[in-house]
């Protein structure tokens, strides 16, 4: 099949673009190098021209409220409306656990616009809700540290590997469309300060967690739970023990 994947040549983008590949699909790197742009639509219509399936893996280059959601208001517009003219037969998009439960945060109200948009045009979709990577956990720690202290919430945590994503959406995007939305998220579930604590130990680096109860990320509020599945979820196979030692 002919397969667009948006945001082809990100960190998810391409360990999808080679699986697919490798089965023998015709990939379409949708990217601004490549001469698709989301954000103007130039290209679009000719990657689509013969394509069943679109991937869209795009994201804002800021997490700032404002620019967030212009990002994915225009993306939206140019996108949707290719795919119509198209008859796209499946569109996945990759979103985040909590979305909807954090509305709050100007961020998730942009990922959730992207959502709706989707379920709303009317196009054949399935929307996967993905717990933060275990290749995320580098981040928490910049973000989060001060001097050899890396402040850390005790919220639940249960991060997935990136191979464990990319196998998922390769999945259901070959799938027939579920036209809802769908979880994923690691096999273990803690404490998000044990997480990066347990990493640090198995990196040898000289780092102290400062655990607290703020129920915080990133320096955003969260609730207790927010980070997590709240109901059933596909799990990843994956566990962060063996991830941390590669």
């Amino acid at each position: 099949m002919k397969i667009l994947v948006i945001g082809g040549s990100g960190q998810v983008g391409k360990g999808v673009c080679e699986k697919l590949e490798i089965m023998g699909n015709e990939v379409i790197v949708g990217a601004p190098s490549a001469g698709i742009d989301i954000l103007t639509g130039e290209g679009l219509k000719e990657a689509l021209d013969g394509t069943e399936i679109v991937i869209d893996l795009s994201n804002s280059k800021s997490p700032d409220d404002q620019i967030a959601l212009d990002f994915f208001r225009t993306a939206a517009k140019h996108l949707i409306g290719a795919e119509k003219l198209a008859h796209i037969k499946h569109h996945l998009v990759l979103s985040i656990v909590g979305t909807d439960r954090a509305q709050h945060i100007g961020y998730l109200q942009a990922k959730k616009y992207q959502e709706d948009a989707l379920v709303e045009s009317g196009i054949p979709y399935t929307i996967i809700r993905s717990t933060q990577f275990h290749e995320h956990i580098g981040t928490i720690i910049a973000v989060q540290g001060e001097g050899r202290n890396v402040h850390v919430s005790t919220i639940d945590y249960q991060p997935i590997a990136l191979q464990d994503v990319v196998n998922y959406v390769v999945r259901f995007a070959l799938e027939q469309p579920k036209n809802k939305i769908v979880e994923i998220a690691g096999p273990d579930r803690g404490l998000m300060s044990d997480f990066v604590e347990s990493y640090l130990k198995a990196k040898g680096e000289d780092k102290v967690v400062v655990s607290n109860q703020d129920d915080k990320y990133m320096f955003q509020s969260i609730s207790k739970s927010g980070l997590v599945p709240s109901g059933e979820f596909y799990p990843g196979k994956i566990r962060f023990d063996d991830w941390k030692r590669t």
